[in-house]
């Protein structure tokens, strides 16, 4: 039976560092980050795709006539607005997703710095005995 070992018996002793509550706590939280920072990312992009779609529109509003009401979605109904009007309104809506494209990335750095710190502390503790990376 003892053929079916995958590490060489030294080699399974000299990983065998004991894991203490502290070292969970920090395990847990290091996973945490992990599982908050790619579902920022996530939204990050998404808020991208949005803000690049507002900016085709804004192009495609600087083209129309002013005299000309167009419609604009509001939620999730569309809305005849004068363009001038909608012209404000999405200046206004631009503004808001760039307010949340920069509290996210200042999440996501903080994020990314705190599991760095982990990382560091974890490794120097378990070595090749934890693996932290995706």
């Amino acid at each position: 039976m003892n053929n079916m070992r995958m590490l060489a018996e030294e080699e399974e002793n000299e990983d065998a560092n004991e894991v203490t509550w502290e070292d969970q706590q920090r395990i847990n939280t290091f996973s945490k980050l992990n599982t908050r920072l790619r579902s920022i990312e996530e939204r990050l992009e998404e808020l991208k795709q949005e803000k690049e779609a507002l900016d085709d529109l804004s192009t495609e509003l600087e083209l129309t006539d002013e005299d000309q009401p167009v419609l604009y979605k509001i939620g999730e109904s569309f809305l005849h607005l004068p363009q001038p009007r909608a012209m404000k309104r999405l200046e206004k809506d631009q503004a808001v997703i760039s307010a949340q494209l920069s509290e996210l990335s200042v999440t996501a750095e903080q994020c990314e710095k705190e599991m760095k710190e982990l990382k560091v502390t974890l490794y120097a503790r378990f070595g090749r005995a934890i693996n932290l990376d995706e």
